[in-house]
This record gives structure tokens, sequence and C-alpha cells, in this order.
């Protein structure tokens, strides 16, 4: 019975968000900020250097640059040295219904490994990333009632995972998305070494009912990387990159305009289109994101047809339809949707380049 209830409200909670995202309403958009480890948690220890410090002044630093930003809400698992359960982190951004979460880190390995990745739930498709997650996951052992708390799971056990990846199903899509702008923003803008967006099982991202992203900003292990990442100017550089890569993510979703932050290093300008008749501009419903590639084929899309398939850095985007106004792609929602497709959201394209949706388009 519980886990019937529990099914429901997963499935409930999923169609809001995924109706609030479609109807791109005027609400704030919230993002919620993970500082990772904190209190008795120093997160690792790698050249001496915390964690938890250095995860703390990344996150309070993205979100002084976020909150300058026009609709944007930011909100803190924490702003000082505490310590704070995987659950709680997930129920802070659960209560602040957010749009988006934020899981930041530091890595660590026994080489020399250095560069920025970014992770969102899936199954490990390696050891390496299962290494990462069992890292992050291990902090379940400072707390009394872990057993009970997270159902009996086990960081040690690669089996364990399988279960946390259905939780997250539903939002893969915009966390990929979303995960690809940060990781793009890290290469582009500060030139670090790019590990590419993976999925693994991290605890921190199961019950969070929103997209969700878990950043490790490099590896304190590395004597280079880590004083870095120590730095008030690697902090402000990593800090500057997620906010912007946040913005963008925002500005794919609303159709909002952003050219850059204020002080941003290297800006990268998006030209705004204005609809005119005869326009060129089709529109297309992103449908999924995915590291795999798919034959374009119907039956690998539930039957929808046709489908556009775009890689863009180590992603592949999928695109449903060719729709010649916002107001044609809007009315097949509802179709696509009920495909199982509830994350789906339209993306505008011009001589196939993808362009920023505005207002007149919308209109007209």
């Amino acid at each position: 019975m519980r886990l019937v209830l529990l099914i429901s409200l997963f499935v409930t909670l999923t169609f809001v968000y995924s109706h609030n995202l479609c109807a791109q309403n005027n609400k704030p958009f919230t993002v919620v900020l993970d500082a990772g480890h904190g209190g008795k948690d120093p997160g690792n220890r790698g050249n001496n250097y915390y964690e938890k410090k250095i995860a703390l002044s990344v996150a309070l630093k993205t979100g002084a640059l976020l909150k300058k930003e026009k609709d944007v809400k930011v909100v803190y698992t924490r702003t000082t040295d505490r310590y704070v359960t995987l659950n709680g982190r997930a129920s802070i951004a659960n209560k602040a219904k957010a749009d988006l979460f934020v899981s930041i880190h530091c890595d660590a390995h026994n080489s020399n490994a250095y560069g920025a990745g970014t992770f969102v739930m899936g199954l490990h498709r390696n050891k390496d990333n299962f290494r990462v997650s069992q890292k992050e996951n291990s902090v379940i052992f400072l707390e009394d009632n872990y057993e009970q708390e997270y159902d009996g799971f086990d960081p040690n056990n690669p089996e364990s995972v399988i279960s946390l990846v259905l939780m997250q199903e539903d939002y893969l899509n915009q966390s990929i998305e979303a995960a690809n702008y940060i990781q793009q923003s890290f290469v582009k803008n500060l030139r670090r070494k790019n590990r590419t967006v993976k999925q693994a099982g991290f605890l921190v991202l199961r019950n969070t009912y929103m997209p969700s992203v878990l950043v490790e900003t490099g590896f304190l292990t590395n004597s280079k990387e880590g004083a870095y990442l120590n730095s008030k100017r690697g902090q402000n550089e990593m800090s500057r990159a997620i906010a912007n890569a946040i913005m963008k993510y925002k500005s794919s979703l609303d159709g909002t305009l952003f050219s850059g932050l204020v002080m941003e290093d290297i800006p990268e300008q998006q030209t705004a289109v204005k609809e005119q008749p005869n326009s060129s501009i089709l529109y297309r419903i992103q449908i999924a994101a995915s590291t795999n590639k798919m034959e374009t084929k119907s039956y690998n899309f539930k039957g929808l047809a046709p489908i556009t398939r775009i890689k863009r850095g180590s992603i592949y985007r999928y695109y449903y339809g060719n729709f010649k106004s916002y107001k044609e792609a809007k009315a097949t929602m509802p179709n696509v949707t009920a495909k199982g497709y509830k994350g789906a959201y339209i993306k505008a394209f011009e001589s196939e380049k993808e362009v920023s949706i505005t207002r007149e388009m919308k209109s007209n």
C-alpha cells in the first residue's frame, strides 16, 4: 500500500512539473544549489584541502550571481559549515518546488587525474563512474539510522543502484540538457579538461522531483587543480561558469534572451530572431537527450515521426516534428506527453541552427 501511494505521489508531481514546464509560465525559475558535504563530513581531503569548504564557496558565489538575474530564485541547502543528510537536501529542493537542482563537489583519485565533469542519475557505465558515486554516497554511514532512512541501500553494492534510476527517469532529458550546458561552460569558458556528461547512481539525486545534476568541479588530489579550486580566482571562475550555464539552460526552456552574466569572461551571444511572414523558422519538440546515438525510426520513439537527431558536444538530442508556428507545435504537445515524453518542450530552428523563442514567435 505504501509503495502504491509513493508511486502515485511521484506520478502526480511529475505531471505537475511537466505541465508547468510546457506552459512556460511566469513563475520565478527556482534553482537549488547544494554545497556537498559539510559539518562532520569534510568530503575529500586531497592535498589537505577541504572539499566541503570549496563546495560551499562555489555554491554561494554561484547563487550571488544568479540572484542578480531577472526572474530567478535561489535556494541553498546550506549556507554554513553544517551537515545536511542526502535525503534532507532533496527535501529542501522538493519543498522549494525547484526547477533545477545542482549539487557541487570536488573529486579525488589515486592517480594524477584532472578535469571537470558533470553527472546525472543513471546506471554506471564503468567502474570509474561507480567510484565517484560510491564516494559521494558513502556519507550516509555518518547517519545513525541510515539503513532505515535509505531502505537498506548499500553504497558499495552496484546492484543497489538499479532502484535509484527509476526515480529520476522522467527528468533525465532535462537533467542531461542542464548538465551539458554546465559541462560546455567549463570547457569553452574555462578551458577545463572535458570529462563529459556521465550517468551514475547518486543518492542525493534520487528523491528530487526536478531535473538534477551533480557537478565535480575538479580533482583536489591533483596538485595544480587542487590549488586552483582552493583559490579565490578558481572559485570565482567556476561559479561564473556554472551560473552562466544555468541561465542558458533557463533560456532554452522559456525562450528569454540571455547574452551572458555581468563580467562574464567569454560570453556567448545569442541573436534575437523576430518571426516574419513566410519565415524560414521551424519549431520542433525536443523529446529526448542522450549520450547514445539511436536511429531516427518511429519505433524507437513510440511511433512519433518525423524525428530529427542533432549532436552537440557529446549529447545527441532528438526532436519530433517540423512545425511552421509555435502555436501548431504547442497544440501537438498533449499527444507527445501522452506517449510518455512528459519533459518535452519546444525549440525553434532557423537554417538548422537553434534560435531563441521570442514573444513575437509565441504570439504569432
